[in-house]
């Protein structure tokens, strides 16, 4: 592995994970405000696109698959990278740095290629969103509650970013909204709220395989997670209201909120209103278990039997 692949996987979008000093000790709110501006004629431009790890979102891959015309599989394989996600187990992906000069491949000299669908994390720079409550407090149908007051603003300062020498004055709150970081939180907020939750229990429990294949499938790739509701015994089993079907059919963004959902239900018992296993479904499990119950005592005496003739002999 190559120096410039050490630095990558050591650098997080606000500076290094080890080493926080960028950050400014000092918490914003949304009407804090902050000087800075970035445009080609800054001596930096595009600095901030290379050696650093950008995770994608499953609305990220979405926007980018959209804005490329590709499927998501061939984008997940050109344009991306395999990685665990807020030091869990559960895997995501990040951009794939360009080897010549390890950048993001859709940055040139002029900047960004796909700047309108860029991903989340490039949007919030230099403004960080702190939230300290890992799987805290829920609500009535055991869903996580995150209240506004538990999160807070940091600036983010490089020394290489020239930004902040610009005259551009903003509020937090004006910034956010200028780099579409509002409707990019409202997005990821449920499937962020899966990785909280999973971090929550911390190492003493891991996910099974398929269940880490079944979140990185939802998570990257909805035209298979499509098939796997619609072309699998998944409709067999769960019942779903009709409108929702009809919605999940076509529409992607509806879809990826139904995975995350999904997700919620199967990985961690969540209650999805409008989601329910289908009665038979659950007395047919009942059966399986009970069965392999009254196997194993079955067992369990033949083998006391085995012991007593051995032992007779």
């Amino acid at each position: 592995m190559s120096q410039n692949e050490l630095n990558a996987k050591e650098k997080v979008l606000f500076g290094k994970s080890t080493n926080p000093s960028n950050i400014e000790p000092l918490k914003l709110t949304m009407d804090s405000q902050l000087k800075f501006r970035c445009h080609p004629e800054v001596s930096c431009f595009t600095a901030c696109c290379g050696n650093i790890k950008i995770v994608l979102t499953p609305y990220d891959i979405l926007m980018l698959t959209r804005r490329l015309q590709i499927p998501p599989h061939e984008f997940l394989h050109t344009y991306t990278t395999p990685t665990y996600l807020e030091k869990t187990d559960m895997p995501g992906v990040a951009i794939k740095l360009r080897e010549e000069d390890n950048k993001c491949p859709f940055v040139t000299p002029e900047g960004c290629t796909v700047y309108t669908d860029r991903p989340t994390a490039c949007r919030y720079y230099p403004v960080g969103m702190a939230d300290f409550r890992e799987g805290g407090s829920k609500d009535a149908d055991g869903n996580e509650v995150t209240p506004d007051e538990e999160k807070f603003f940091f600036l983010v300062k490089e020394d290489h970013c020239k930004g902040h020498e610009e005259d551009k004055l903003w509020t937090v709150g004006e910034w956010r909204a200028d780099q579409g970081v509002d409707v990019r939180d409202d997005m990821n907020k449920k499937w962020l709220r899966l990785i909280m939750r999973r971090k929550s229990f911390g190492h003493q429990a891991n996910l099974s395989e398929q269940a880490k294949r079944m979140f990185f499938m939802a998570s990257t790739d909805l035209n298979h997670f499509r098939r796997f509701i619609f072309e699998s015994s998944f409709l067999d089993t769960y019942v779903l209201d009709e409108k929702l079907i009809e919605k999940i059919k076509d529409d992607d963004v509806e879809l990826m909120l139904f995975s995350f959902d999904y997700l919620a239900h199967s990985l961690f018992g969540a209650h999805v209103p409008g989601m329910n296993i289908k009665e038979e479904k659950i007395q047919e499990k009942v059966a399986q278990i009970k069965q392999r119950q009254d196997d194993a005592v079955v067992s369990a005496v033949q083998d006391y039997e085995d012991l007593k003739k051995q032992r007779d002999k």
